[in-house]
């Protein structure tokens, strides 16, 4: 009886991490339909306060059910010697993170003024290959095949972002270094992840949104009117309110909380591959609802840029070392899961399209 329940969780939980990468890959479709009317760091100084706000509602549920478990202990987390500490550190980690994630977020948005959904979706999602790269640098192991990997995804990269002439569009360069922006989110989160419990944990990504939505909202009247026309009307923002709507409430604050629950009991091989699916959507969304089109030189890129995802979170042989401990609120973060091992095995959902994406 027992092992039926565990059977069911988890494959409850493997339909939850479905519906996060479905909501993910559909927010593709809303970033780009919105660049049609408004400018990049107003579309995500908004979504980004949106989400922000929403996941304060979550944040509050979360830490009333943990004050009514009070005698339940963290044992896994790592102390912070007083509640002034934990703020400080909070504070801290959001405004670090937020940084990164400022960065991430308004590469890519910016660089889908001109880049299609579908191909955003996949060049975005190569962060997952960089994760274990810049994992080095931090002195974490990796595997061999996080090195094939990365040949199969450059395979890829080049397929799908090559010209007849031979060159790289402007665009796709841009979403290209806001994957490498949000392996350097991922693995600032997975730095500061492990002395934080659940609860904490949200509050880190409610500072993180907040934060990077000033920034953004500070940008945007310098930056905006120089990619988009009327950037900054009124009229524009009424148009895309139903994609502001989506991204900021349904994608990051649902898509983020969809997450950390299907987390709690999937395997986290299974569950990274599920959520790797997030692309595969982005790509259907901006076929079907945009009626964007792929060469089959571009399809092809597609197709071994997924393999490469795949291939870096299975897992081969012993796990790599060079980690730090989290604790088991701190784990269910995706994004904590995805920097925690080098060879990449991990996803995350504040990433790019529910920012986390």
């Amino acid at each position: 009886m027992e092992h039926r329940s565990e059977r069911f969780k988890q494959i409850a939980s493997t339909g939850i991490l479905l519906g996060a990468a479905l909501v993910w890959g559909m927010c593709f479709v809303a970033q780009r339909s919105s660049m049609e009317h408004v400018g990049p760091f107003l579309f995500n100084g908004l979504r980004e306060v949106l989400g922000a706000a929403a996941l304060s509602v979550v944040l509050l549920v979360v830490w009333l059910v943990a004050r009514s478990r009070e005698g339940r202990k963290d044992r896994d987390r790592l102390p912070l010697p007083s509640s002034a500490a934990t703020g400080r550190y909070l504070l801290l980690s959001g405004v670090l993170c937020g940084i990164a994630l400022y960065l991430a977020s308004n590469f890519q948005q910016v660089g889908m003024v001109q880049v299609t959904a579908s191909k955003a979706a996949f060049i975005t999602t190569l962060y997952i290959v960089l994760v274990p790269i810049l994992g080095l640098l931090l002195r974490h192991r990796t595997h061999w095949n996080t090195w094939v990997s990365v040949g199969i995804a450059l395979v890829g990269l080049y397929l799908l972002c090559i010209s007849d002439s031979l060159t790289v569009e402007l665009g796709d360069a841009i979403v290209l270094a806001s994957a490498l922006f949000w392996a350097v989110h991922i693995l600032a989160v997975g730095h500061f992840a492990p002395r934080l419990s659940l609860t904490q944990l949200f509050g880190l990504c409610v500072i993180q949104f907040a934060f990077a939505g000033v920034l953004s909202l500070m940008t945007a009247p310098f930056v905006d009117h120089l990619i988009v026309p009327a950037a900054m009307s009124l009229q524009a923002l009424g148009i895309v309110a139903p994609e502001l709507l989506y991204a900021g409430i349904l994608s990051t604050a649902g898509g983020f909380t969809l997450a950390a629950i299907g987390q709690r009991y999937a395997r986290p091989t299974p569950a990274a591959l599920v959520m790797s699916t997030e692309s595969v959507f982005g790509l259907l969304g901006g076929v079907v609802l945009l009626g964007e089109t792929l060469t089959l030189q571009e399809g092809t890129g597609c197709v071994l840029m997924l393999a490469a995802i795949v291939l870096t979170q299975l897992s081969f042989g012993k796990k790599a070392r060079g980690h730090p401990p989290v604790p088991p609120g701190g784990s269910d973060h995706p994004m904590v899961k995805s920097s925690l091992d080098a060879g990449g095995r991990g996803y995350c959902p504040t990433h790019p399209s529910g920012t986390v994406a």
